[in-house]
């Protein structure tokens, strides 16, 4: 008879222990999903609570929080914002703005809380307290994305393709801006100061215009520009108007390292800093490069300008000696002799207007083409290129 051995019996427990772990883990992890998303109310309350003393107050309708496993989807469909004392003229009258919009979605990754995505689907309609809609705005795709909450932010970024804003007046709305595409990119970066905060802000517009603001901007144009922002006291809530004031007192600027606009075959560099008076208007000079000027003369307002008389100033300069007084009645005699030929001499005096313009500064070459090099003043919020006024910017608070 053989011996018979019989082999050890395998025990069974270790092959259970990688499920059991996975098990936990998927618990623990449910556990810690369902414990943040718990908390977002709470988070959302105070972030509300926080731009409500900045005047901005948000409310909405319908509010969800998905997105398990991995991250965090709020959901707010009709919502809304109350915008109070956000400019000069809404701090004086009180009046709040009220835009609705249908739905924002905020999405943030579980294991990055302090980053958020934002997604906002149109279209916005734009009211003040107990009036009809005023202002529509709607676009293809609108997103945003914040770093650095629930703190100050570090980063912000707003991106909008197709956007389209018109003014409600009847039936048909107007049109008030347009753009192909636009990006707002905003940071704090640390300042030439200990402990000196600054903001460095990007803005890029692709195929942009603006009705109702300057004749300038009625057609497409293209911009990208750079600046920094100082004068920056504390990142507590509170309405733009009282953040300007706080920057004006304390001495701050504008600094534009980056300026340039294209339109047609005008192309515009800038470099300098502009700051606010007392008054919050704003004052302060650029160095311009304008390459094709001469295309854009008639929509800066040179006509209107001369219908209204010849400055002194612009005589000094497209004709030394010539006296503003015996032009402009020399101008009215036209008008009595021949109606109307006074006008057509005014308006073919934008050629010579034109070369006093380029007349300005030195010469200079931009992106290989000839241009000029001149300052362009902002004198207590009036625009001036050299001797005319071409624009008035409104007080910001």
């Amino acid at each position: 008879m053989s011996d018979i051995t019989l082999a050890p019996r395998r025990r069974l427990w270790p092959v259970f222990i990688a499920p059991a772990l996975l098990l936990i883990a998927a618990i623990g992890w449910s556990a810690f999903w369902f414990y943040t998303a718990s908390k977002v109310d709470q988070s959302v309350d105070s972030w509300r609570a926080r731009e409500a003393a900045s005047g901005r107050v948000f409310d909405c309708g319908d509010r969800s929080v998905v997105g398990f496993p991995f991250r965090l989807e709020v959901r707010c469909a009709n919502a809304s914002v109350a915008l109070v004392s956000q400019t000069a003229a809404q701090a004086t009258s009180q009046t709040p703005l009220t835009a609705k919009l249908g739905e924002i979605l905020v999405v943030s990754q579980i294991y990055d809380p302090r980053l958020l995505i934002a997604e906002f689907k149109g279209p916005a309609s734009f009211a003040d307290r107990g009036q009809p809609t005023s202002m529509t705005a709607s676009w293809k795709t609108a997103r945003s994305s914040v770093v650095g909450l629930p703190g100050p932010p570090q980063r912000v970024a707003l991106v909008f393709d197709d956007p389209a804003l018109d003014r409600v007046a009847g039936a048909v709305p107007t049109p008030l801006a347009r753009a192909r595409h636009a990006e707002l990119h905003g940071r704090l970066v640390e300042g030439a100061t200990p402990g000196q905060k600054l903001i460095e802000a990007d803005l890029q517009l692709a195929g942009a215009s603006v009705q109702d603001v300057h004749p300038l901007l009625a057609e497409s144009f293209d911009a990208e520009v750079r600046a920094l922002l100082s004068g920056l006291q504390d990142f507590a809530p509170k309405p733009w108007p009282v953040r300007f004031r706080e920057i004006q007192a304390a001495g701050g600027r504008i600094e534009f390292t980056k300026a340039r606009i294209q339109q047609g075959e005008m192309i515009a560099v800038a470099t300098g800093s502009l700051g606010l008076t007392a008054a919050g208007n704003v004052d302060g000079e650029l160095q311009m490069t304008v390459a094709g000027i001469d295309k854009v003369v008639a929509t800066l307002g040179i006509d209107k300008m001369l219908e209204q008389g010849v400055p002194q100033a612009t005589l000094d300069r497209v004709a030394p000696g010539v006296r503003a007084k015996d032009l402009n009645n020399l101008m009215g005699a036209l008008d009595r002799a021949i109606p109307g030929l006074g006008n057509v001499v005014r308006k073919n005096a934008n050629v010579g207007v034109a070369a006093g313009i380029n007349a300005l500064g030195k010469e200079a070459v931009l992106e290989g083409k000839p241009a000029r090099a001149f300052p362009l003043r902002f004198v207590d919020g009036a625009v001036m290129l050299g001797p005319l006024k071409v624009a008035q910017v409104q007080p910001l608070f």
